[in-house]
């Protein structure tokens, strides 16, 4: 918004052509996003997105017109309503949480992507990366979604419709058998522990995490904390925030991620703009770049330690430089509580997420200096095959199974059963049932999830026998190819 190619371009539309203020910044959008257009990559082009969408913003401001997220409220709240857009960011996405809507339909993004992710925590179903939907679909149309497949249905037939009822009653009888698993055990037919836990984004989400029978959890993702706000939270507010979770699980080990702010995730003041945000100062970079917000956070974190287990997961690790700056933040934070008199614990662990190939193919050091590990196979698989996870035109070539992708698994969780170091897989590929096997074969013992997968991974792995899925996954691992675990 503050570039002068879109402000001041339109400030001198307004002063010689005489434009108002709405058809100015019109016009000059549509000169910069045809400029888009017309760039040959893929990524670049799909910036233009962000012009659309800034100029979406500001004609609502200017002309006074409400947009979605305040529409809502007063929106017939009797009818089940689906929103259809371009794109929705995860700081809409979070506002949106608690207008009830039944789904979501979006043209760009892909199943990882952080749009996707936060749909399913609101348990409805959400389907990404459609191409044309917000163009086709006019309001007042009835839709049909079934985001186990990813199909759409406008204006169906009274067949169709009864067919749906039919697939959805089905769901919801599964979902129910499923529940009689949650305080069942999870141990393979030869006998391997498996521990189950759950991934939340905002506090409340604990309640569902317990109710599948989560025995911790895995990843809190903090930032969700920060987003769709003009100032970040204070270290009460995050304390307390955090401190609701740890009561929460009484006792059960959470993992909590520091900030991982950049890319598609930004605070709403935060005027930095990177060529390729995916790339650029996020995560720990962020963090590291901003010392007094990471200070706040790891004080807030280190109060809320004293109610339970807690854990503190530092997100985009690449250089040991940053484990060792973490780790010297991390104890000028316990430093200052206890200067300051306020009740710290003796420690805390501190880990890293594996989710560039640079920590992943080097991680020994890494496993020696931390107390755990937690893979993020949504950034490593975008990094190590070059995919960008939101982007429509290439999701189809995300593939969690790609032989580079299980080796580097391999290696990881290879390193840290060496060292004795735990090692948990944090990623969507926890919750995919398709590579349930896989990642048992892999060696891994520790899966979190939306806790929506919960029980369905877990009746994968009771009926899993994890020694002869190790032998197979090894075979596939010598020969470079896609395990085969019918």
């Amino acid at each position: 918004l503050s570039d002068p190619m879109l402000s001041e371009a339109a400030d001198e539309l307004i002063k010689t052509r005489h434009y108002n203020a709405e058809w100015a910044i019109t016009t000059q959008g549509q000169i910069l996003s045809a400029q888009f257009e017309s760039i040959h990559d893929p990524y670049l082009r799909e910036r233009g997105a962000d012009i659309d969408q800034i100029i979406e913003k500001v004609l609502r401001r200017l002309s006074g017109t409400p947009n979605l997220l305040q529409k809502s409220v007063s929106l017939n709240q009797s009818e089940a309503l689906i929103v259809v857009a371009r794109d929705i960011s995860p700081a809409d996405m979070l506002k949106l949480r608690d207008a009830r809507f039944a789904g979501f339909l979006t043209d760009l993004g892909g199943p990882t992507s952080h749009t996707a992710i936060v749909a399913r925590s609101m348990n409805v179903p959400a389907v990404v990366g459609l191409g044309s939907a917000h163009s086709l679909v006019r309001d007042g149309d009835l839709l049909l979604i079934d985001g186990l497949n990813g199909s759409v249905l406008v204006n169906p037939s009274d067949a169709a419709i009864a067919e749906f009822r039919q697939i959805r009653s089905r769901y919801i009888e599964k979902r129910t058998r499923l529940q009689q698993l949650r305080d069942t055990p999870c141990i393979t037919r030869d006998g391997i522990r498996i521990r189950l836990e759950a991934n939340i984004e905002v506090p409340d989400e604990s309640e569902a995490a317990l109710a599948v029978g989560a025995e911790g959890i895995g990843l809190f993702r903090s930032e969700f904390l920060f987003m769709g706000r003009s100032q970040p939270p204070s270290e009460d507010e995050q304390y307390e925030a955090y401190a609701q979770v740890v009561k929460a699980m009484d006792g059960r080990p959470v993992t909590i991620r520091t900030l991982d702010l950049g890319a598609d995730k930004t605070l709403v003041d935060d005027a930095s703009v990177a060529v390729n945000p995916a790339l650029g100062l996020r995560a720990i970079r962020y963090c590291l770049a901003h010392p007094e917000l990471f200070a706040t956070q790891l004080r807030a974190l280190l109060r809320a330690a004293t109610h339970g287990h807690l854990r503190i997961l530092i997100p985009l690790i690449s250089h040991m430089h940053e484990v060792v700056a973490s780790q010297k933040a991390l104890q000028q934070a316990r430093q200052s509580l206890i200067d300051e008199g306020v009740p710290v614990p003796e420690r805390v662990e501190l880990g890293a997420m594996v989710e560039t190939p640079a920590i992943a193919v080097a991680v020994e050091p890494f496993v020696d200096a931390l107390d755990f590990l937690s893979i993020g196979t949504n950034d490593l698989i975008q990094y190590t095959l070059a995919i960008d996870r939101s982007d429509a035109e290439v999701a189809h070539l995300y593939d969690p199974m790609h032989p580079a992708v299980l080796r580097l698994l391999h290696h990881v969780i290879g390193a840290a059963h060496r060292a004795g170091k735990p090692v948990s897989l944090c990623g969507e590929a926890a919750g995919d049932t398709q590579m349930t096997a896989v990642l048992l074969g892999l060696g891994l013992k520790e899966f979190s999830m939306h806790p929506q997968h919960l029980l369905d991974v877990k009746s994968k792995l009771l009926s899993s026998h994890a020694d002869a899925l190790r032998n197979k996954v090894a075979d596939a691992l010598n020969r470079a190819v896609r395990p085969t675990l019918n």
